[in-house]
């Protein structure tokens, strides 16, 4: 292609060459305008993952001015990895799953959250962080859904279990609105073997086809719906949906976790319109990537290529007090022993 476009600078004499080169040129730099993103099942452009967006994304009210807006494109290579976070520490009660129902826009499973006995703490969070609820955002195809990327690159579907800071705030509207008020952990979806717990879900959807439709689940345990590896990024954010508030800790699992192309078929059942309106397809429910700005992307894990940058004083610190911890037993040791020689 650019050897030809070399060769018809001497060969301007033809017209019809010259028109034709133009042409040809023209494309190619509009091509390479083009922002492209790359999804883990196949080529997904930006281009094509705007124009597909859910009619909530089309308006003026989808835009929100701030500073540490999601969902993001995360980046191995600036990611910073942090010794100073914690493992995740996980207890769902399965018996405080009280409905699933269709909001419009995905559907949703609604926990009990009156009582301590079913969230998160541990990671990048001071206290305990109560589950709300869990829900999902896809694409119409597997080329697109997810709404956070890994170094441009996307999944079919992605999980979010919503939590709330019950030390700090009085309820999850209270905590919604205010500062580390929300903890949302988020998992990849990829195409691969049946998940057998998300079929439990499956299995409920045909009963909430439609907008505003409520089924029961019975005992869920969400726990199961986690990787098994929970290395994670984390960085300060916001929520997804309106409000849009700035309010949200993501912590994003590593690892994706495997679904069938059928349970995601199902996900591509359901519709965002009532019974009796006119039918339209509940696909393409995320929301688009928004600037990191300033943040910073932690991370729970070292890049086993050496690809994440290391949170060097966090590093050092730890360093710093293995070394004393290391120094003050030696000296404890040498103690002992002179005490235990004979007078």
């Amino acid at each position: 292609m650019l050897r030809t476009l070399v060769l018809g600078r001497s060969l301007r004499k033809s017209s019809g060459f010259s028109v034709l080169v133009k042409q040809m040129w023209g494309a190619l730099r509009s091509h390479l305008r083009r922002p492209e993103r790359w999804c883990l099942q196949g080529p997904c452009a930006q281009r094509n993952r705007n124009d597909t967006l859910h009619p909530l994304w089309k308006g003026p009210a989808s835009v929100r001015r701030g500073t540490r807006q999601s969902p993001i494109n995360i980046r191995w290579r600036d990611s910073v990895y942090d010794p100073q976070l914690k493992p995740l520490r996980v207890s769902y009660a399965a018996a405080s799953c009280l409905h699933v129902w269709n909001t419009g826009y995905f559907f949703q499973v609604e926990f009990d959250d009156s009582a301590e006995g079913s969230g998160i703490s541990g990671g990048p969070l001071e206290n305990l962080y109560r589950l709300k609820q869990f829900h999902f955002h896809w694409g119409a195809a597997n080329e697109r859904g997810s709404e956070h990327t890994v170094d441009d690159r996307g999944y079919p579907a992605e999980l979010h279990l919503v939590h709330w800071n019950s030390v700090r705030y009085r309820n999850y509207k209270e905590a919604v609105m205010g500062e580390n008020g929300v903890a949302v952990i988020g998992v990849f979806l990829k195409l691969g073997a049946r998940h057998e717990a998300l079929q439990k879900l499956v299995e409920v959807l045909p009963e909430i086809k439609h907008k505003g439709a409520r089924a029961a689940v019975g005992p869920f345990q969400p726990a199961r719906l986690l990787p098994a590896c929970r290395d994670y990024w984390t960085y300060p954010g916001s929520l997804t949906t309106p409000p849009l508030s700035e309010s949200v800790t993501w912590i994003i699992q590593k690892q994706p976790v495997e679904v069938a192309q059928s349970q995601l078929a199902a996900f591509r059942t359901l519709l965002s319109s009532a019974l009796g309106e006119e039918e339209h397809s509940m696909v393409d429910n995320y929301r688009p990537l928004q600037p990191l700005m300033n943040r910073k992307v932690r991370s729970s894990f070292r890049a086993a290529e050496g690809g994440i940058r290391v949170d060097v004083a966090s590093d050092t610190k730890k360093r710093e007090r293995d070394h004393c911890f290391s120094h003050c037993a030696s000296q404890l040791r040498g103690k002992e022993t002179t005490s235990k020689k004979p007078q």
